[in-house]
């Protein structure tokens, strides 16, 4: 077998205190395809930086074909043949698609502006290859997202590096654009580069890698065959948390079958290009505690901005049947429909009480008053931090702030995007007792987000599994582990 073209050996990163990465080794060969893959906050993407010399490491060696590159400045190293193809596209944007391709192919000298018969050829020669042979005098503006992708490809190519390194190559793209990118990927390797991917998404990555590396909280979990990592038990346990014990209540037992309390049909949504939900349908009866999960991009956070009138949509999302299209977000929630979102969003500056008051503004006193009161038994710790500014709170304080301050309102339906995002498991616990606690003494209905399944399930009475903004499972959460396991990882 030929040598290496990447070896990265016993990397650490360090950010003040915080060890990001922490003794991370592998390497790569020419004509092979590794999968770096973890959980959101994994340390992936300081990886990949540190080898490109945006972060230099702190430890450990980064050779590219035999030199040491660690602590290069990043044009230098991508000199030595390191190309990048980034998840935000970043063209020039005056320039046609032509234009941008052809800028990659000039050498690094102010003294070659002009590009020769052959350089134009070759620019031509990539942009066929990578399918934007249709569009070559279009200016970046006004292609769709996935061209925007593959003119990344086509720019790193242009670089003709022996490295690569993929960053999240899948985000924003459909399933029928991840495949066909995928293909992309798959040819760079076929034309005897190492490539990388760096993805929190194990199952795109799954079908197209030749090894994976698996890391959590900065240092390496598993590293083998696709088939290896996937079965080890501490990437399961990473991904799908261990044994699960659900309390489903059956769709039968509530009374608005026909008419769900909430209807999402057909929904689309777009970030300009970029294709964030694609038909996607659900209901949620009221009183009814349901569960949307997925990984980090998947769609969760779109959906529930959708829901609440902060994104435009196509589609219909109703309301005991009456539809919400058109209405502004605060009619939305003034209606009854209270998301707390996954960034909180506190005012900082004011106090623990305030923040809550906030939330009940359109209360009177008396019921004020009740429904802090109400609160403080869910929460016992808000009310002994009741003067402390919301922005000295813990994580966890800051997270029980949230929910509070949008159970003030006296919600018919509360939207939780992702309540576990960065919390401490005993903090989780106490969430989770809440939780419990609003299922059996209050007739709220609940839609969660989540990507930690061990959180959402054990609350769920169905569940929703988000990819690639579709809906590809709903059921019971009992049967999520075997239905859906292998799928969601």
């Amino acid at each position: 077998m030929s040598e290496p073209l990447l070896v990265v050996d016993h990397m650490t990163k360090r950010f003040g205190g915080l060890v990001a990465v922490k003794d991370v080794s592998f390497s790569i060969r020419p004509g092979e395809i590794l999968g770096l893959i973890g959980p959101n906050g994994s340390g992936k993407s300081t990886v990949m930086k540190s080898i490109l010399g945006i972060h230099p490491p702190d430890g450990g060696s980064v050779k590219v074909d035999g030199t040491e590159v660690a602590g290069w400045a990043p044009h230098k190293i991508a000199q030595r043949g390191v190309g990048m193809v980034f998840q935000h596209s970043r063209p020039l944007h005056r320039q046609t698609v032509f234009e941008n391709i052809l800028l990659g192919l000039l050498p690094d000298r102010l003294t070659y502006l002009i590009p020769d018969a052959a350089t134009e050829r070759r620019a031509r020669e990539i942009a066929e290859k990578v399918g934007l042979g249709h569009v070559l005098d279009r200016r970046p503006g006004t292609l769709p997202f996935a061209d925007l992708r593959k003119m990344e490809i086509a720019k790193a190519i242009a670089r003709n590096p022996r490295i690569v390194l993929v960053d999240e190559p899948f985000a924003g793209l459909t399933s029928r654009e991840t495949a066909a990118f995928a293909q992309l990927i798959r040819e760079m390797r076929d034309d005897g580069r190492a490539v990388l991917i760096v993805d929190h998404n194990v199952r795109s990555v799954a079908a197209l890698v030749d090894r994976i590396y698996a890391m959590y909280v900065g240092e390496r979990i598993a590293e083998g065959s696709v088939d290896d990592v996937l079965r080890d038990e501490t990437v399961r346990r990473v991904y799908l948390g261990g044994a699960l014990t659900v309390a489903a209540r059956p769709e039968s037992s509530f009374k608005d079958v026909d008419t769900p309390f909430l209807a999402v049909d057909k929904l689309d949504v777009f970030y300009g290009k970029a294709q964030a939900l694609e038909d996607v349908s659900l209901k949620v009866h009221k009183g009814e505690f349901v569960a949307v999960v997925g990984l980090n991009g998947a769609g969760k956070t779109t959906l529930f901005n959708a829901i609440s009138g902060l994104v435009p949509y196509s589609g219909a999302i109703k309301r005991e049947g009456t539809a919400l299209a058109g209405r502004s977000a605060a009619k939305v929630a003034r209606g009854g429909i209270v998301q707390a979102p996954e960034g909180r969003d506190l005012f900082t500056e004011m106090s623990v009480r305030e923040n809550l008051e906030l939330g009940g503004a359109r209360l009177t006193p008396e019921e004020r008053e009740e429904r802090l009161d109400w609160l403080y038994g869910l929460f016992p710790i808000l009310k002994t931090r009741g003067k402390q500014n919301a922005g000295t709170l813990s994580g966890g304080e800051q997270q029980m702030l949230t929910i509070a301050r949008a159970l003030m309102m006296k919600p018919d339906m509360l939207i939780l995007d992702e309540p576990t995002l960065g919390l401490a498991p005993v903090i989780m616990e106490q969430i989770s007792k809440a939780l419990e606690k609003l299922r059996q003494t209050t007739p709220l209905t609940v839609l969660l987000g989540e990507q930690n399944v061990t959180f959402a399930l054990p609350h769920a009475d169905r569940v929703y599994v988000l990819e690639h903004g579709r809906i590809v499972w709903e059921g019971d959460p009992s049967r999520f582990e075997a239905d859906v396991g292998e799928r969601y990882l």
